[in-house]
């Protein structure tokens, strides 16, 4: 099972560059799809080499567009740039979620609309960008699907990264650094984080993902919420 001929042309269309059939296939393939067929490769390679090539492109143009800010507040926007929440949203305007390959489980699950998945598909399809044309493709491709994201992120407030805020928060009410306790569950293929975060030993918020960073990311969001009037959305 592939992406038939005319869905895979829709989508090349929509990304606006050509890219190689075979790093295509690869990069829509998630590892349930994957295990189901007997251990074909995984869009995981292609996840992690466009995670890079994402975080480059947006690191330099942050860089260079605002050169008065300090490393932390670029810091603060580069991390909802490259959020599982904000890429995934970059995911559904390619209408990337019906053309991932999915297993079983995860169909009847709705995951051609999950966040997670959505995610490292979208990184997954750069990392194929990259393999196929180089470094100034990609980066084309990056602004073209994340520009509006990068504009955002510069009036984004505490939701730039909520660990940090968090962290903030607790540091200005004497509470002590947050304690983070994530637990994953699951086979390889499908594997869920949970991270609960915890003040002074108590919990105050949790979060999932299938990466820790997304899990504890949510996780802090709630906690932020529980201590002030913010609204982590």
């Amino acid at each position: 099972m592939t992406p038939g001929h005319d869905a895979a042309d829709a989508l090349i269309a929509r990304v606006g560059v050509d890219i190689d059939p075979d790093l295509l296939v690869l990069a829509l393939t998630h590892r349930s799809f994957a295990y189901e067929a007997g251990g074909l490769p995984t869009n995981e390679r292609l996840e992690f080499l466009g995670d890079s090539v994402l975080g480059v492109v947006v690191t330099e143009h942050l860089y260079r567009t605002h050169p008065d800010l300090p490393e932390g507040e670029l810091a603060k926007m580069r991390a909802a740039i490259v959020s599982q929440r904000s890429l995934a949203k970059a995911a559904r305007a390619l209408e990337l979620g019906p053309c991932v390959l999915l297993g079983k489980g995860e169909r009847t699950t709705g995951g051609h609309d999950k966040d997670s998945i959505l995610c490292d598909a979208f990184e997954a399809i750069l990392g194929a960008i990259y393999l196929t044309h180089g470094l100034e493709v990609a980066r084309t491709a990056v602004m073209r699907h994340v520009g509006d994201l990068i504009a955002a992120a510069a009036t984004s407030g505490v939701a730039l990264d909520w660990k940090t805020s968090l962290q903030e928060a607790c540091a200005e009410r004497g509470l002590g650094a947050p304690v983070y306790d994530v637990v994953g569950e699951g086979p390889d293929h499908a594997r869920l984080f949970t991270a609960t975060v915890l003040l002074k030993g108590e919990p105050r918020g949790t979060g999932t993902g299938t990466a820790k960073k997304h899990a504890e990311q949510e996780a802090a969001a709630q906690a932020y919420a529980s201590l002030t009037d913010v609204s982590a959305t």
